[in-house]
């Protein structure tokens, strides 16, 4: 219950302080991702990179940083109960007027747990649930930037309509040819609408800022014509991207327009859960959120506010969204199907289309690591650009399970192979470190069911796949087909990370030739291998059983064995090459011969990034 007075002076104190925590934190936020604006028309590719890793840090170190204030200024772990919950109520009026009052109630929760230890997520000093609504916020200053813009052309003025909302970014560079790359979004949109009659209603609505993403910024909205919507996306491109060789600078580069993606699909490829977060310059993110998911409604708004670089945000309503799961269902905890993982026990509820994955206490003599280490590798992946093949992770502590909703068989499990991160109680099971990844069907398990033409394609994919996260510096090391998903588009997605290694750090080698008879037929490596040695040649015996996988494997994908193509890679991404990989398929580009510039990775099915 809260209290019906608020007589502690120190609570709004308290509060205050948080917000201003908060609203520091969303100002640097914002500053980074408003930069990458002048940072995409600089071509500076790997101060992009830099600052999508660097800013997945920030939240963290603010927290930390509000947290460390409330100590020193308040004593703050030592004030009372109903102190607490006056500093939240006297938080909520402060929020009252917020342009972002959901982000700042999931930062009020991170610095209240980990100030006072409380990881539960029933509890009075916390936002349970929101308590201040998100619907219809807007800036009223005439001034503000908007959240979208709507344009009325009509059929005669389509053209130059298109024409006015690209040069309203006011991006800092010319096009290589605008006038070309209009007549083709014109054409594509026409088509896209059947050649219907233009309604009076006819408008097209474009969200007010670009999202940057390694080498591409996408302009995103969508077309109103009568009762039908369509949603867009615009890649905008440096005309350098399509060379041979790497884009060194801005300077004297030249944009084209390189495609017009209409259509839910289209864009759930763009923003989907294995790639890389957007970098976009948003005042207010709710009305972002709203926008995108009118967009693509089968798309969660956790996932919305994860792509938009918001993951904690994306991590409170993901799990909000579990909690309200859990109480309308009543299916069992079991362990995944599949086979089970070394270093990893993953488990799931078969109505939820998501899996725990929790780090074992100890592991089999061929995995030299520790839980460090394998945490480290799952950070990796967060801060890398995923290139539409790692599946994003959440990670939580001290998650708590209603105890009867686990199966016997996986209470053992636990057990046995994690003592050290649980905690039963009998009535709840508290798990202290775990992730959530989306569920994917094992590749394994998808082969051994999958039609001749299905296997003809998860096996390409599979090695476009690999190919990709080379192309993005990431060497898998552990290659097997149980350690990748299908997705229900079809997409071979990498997924167990305690094994990656940049692909710069490795050496790739030849196995060498044997010096005699006795050599070639031992059966044990009987030359020096280095820690960080890799030879390709020698995957072929793991993954080629199956005659049938093995023709079209080495019918595409046959330089995934040989050491030359992964130390060509090295060498390029070690000369400052950045790769390119596209987020939609080569066929919908607008000129042939940019269809033909095309990563390694996407001779089969162009990559998404």
């Amino acid at each position: 219950m809260f209290p019906h007075q608020l007589t502690d002076r120190r609570a709004f104190d308290i509060a205050q302080a948080m917000l201003e925590g908060f609203d520091r934190h969303y100002r640097l936020f914002r500053a980074t991702s408003a930069a990458a604006k002048r940072r995409f028309e600089r071509a500076d590719w790997h101060g992009q990179q830099r600052a999508q890793r660097e800013r997945i840090e920030y939240y963290d170190l603010r927290v930390n940083e509000a947290v460390e204030r409330l100590r020193r200024e308040f004593d703050a772990a030592t004030l009372s109960m109903d102190t607490w919950q006056q500093a939240k109520l006297h938080y909520i009026g402060l929020l009252t007027n917020h342009l972002r009052p959901e982000l700042a109630e999931t930062f009020f929760n991170s610095v209240t747990v980990k100030l006072l230890h409380r990881s539960y997520f029933r509890n009075d000093f916390i936002f349970v649930r929101p308590a201040v609504s998100t619907e219809y916020i807007e800036l009223d200053e005439p001034a503000a930037l908007p959240t979208y813009r709507a344009y009325y052309p009509t059929r005669q003025t389509l053209h130059a309509t298109w024409t006015r909302i690209v040069h309203n970014f006011q991006l800092d560079c010319e096009f290589e040819d605008l006038e070309r790359d209009v007549d083709h979004v014109v054409q594509a949109m026409m088509a896209e609408l059947g050649g219907y009659k233009l309604r009076a209603n006819f408008q097209i609505q474009v969200l007010s800022s670009l999202f940057y993403r390694n080498k591409g910024a996408y302009m995103v909205g969508r077309i109103v014509n009568g009762f039908v919507e369509t949603p867009f996306a615009l890649p905008i491109l440096h005309a350098s991207f399509h060379d041979a060789a790497p884009a060194r600078g801005g300077a004297g580069s030249r944009l084209v327009i390189d495609a017009a993606l209409y259509g839910e699909d289209d864009l759930q490829m763009i923003f989907s859960y294995a790639r890389a977060y957007f970098m976009v310059d948003m005042e207010i993110p709710s009305a972002y959120v709203q926008f995108l998911r009118s967009l693509m409604p089968r798309k969660a708004r956790s996932e919305l506010y994860n792509a938009l670089g918001l993951q904690k945000q994306g991590k409170n309503i993901f799990y909000r969204d579990f909690l309200s799961h859990l109480r309308f269902s009543s299916d069992k905890f079991r362990i995944a199907p599949g086979i089970k993982g070394m270093v990893m026990l993953v488990f799931d509820l078969p109505s939820f289309p998501y899996v725990f994955k929790v780090i074992k206490d100890f592991y089999p003599p061929q995995k030299d690591t520790t839980r460090e280490q394998i945490k480290s590798k799952y950070l990796l992946v967060k801060q890398h650009d995923r290139v539409g093949r790692m599946a994003d992770t959440l990670e939580y502590s001290e998650v708590a399970f209603p105890r009867q909703r686990f199966e016997d068989e996986l209470i053992a499990e636990l057990r046995h192979f994690c003592p050290s991160l649980l905690e039963d109680d009998g009535e709840v099971i508290v798990i202290k470190h775990l992730y959530i990844e989306r569920r994917m069907i094992p590749l394994n398990i998808y082969l051994q069911e999958a039609t001749p033409e299905q296997i003809e394609h998860a096996v390409i994919e599979y090695g476009n796949a690999i190919k990709d996260l080379a192309a993005a510096n990431i060497f898998p090391g552990d290659m097997l087909w149980k350690n990748f998903g299908v997705t229900r588009q079809g997409r071979v997605v990498f997924y167990d990370y305690d094994e990656i290694e940049y692909v710069t750090d490795c050496n790739f080698r030849r196995v060498p030739a044997a010096r005699n008879e006795e050599e070639e037929m031992s059966g044990e490596v009987w030359y020096a291998v280095g820690p960080k040695d890799i030879f390709p040649e020698t995957f072929g015996p793991f993954l080629l059983g199956n005659l049938q996988v093995r023709d079209v494997f080495l019918a595409h994908h046959a330089d995934l064995l040989d050491a030359a193509f992964w130390q060509g890679h090295k060498e390029r991404i070690l000369a400052g090459h950045v790769h390119d990989v596209f987020p939609y398929d080569a066929a919908k580009r607008f000129l042939p011969a940019r269809r033909s510039v095309a990563p390694a990775a996407a001779q089969n099915a162009l990559s998404v990034s």
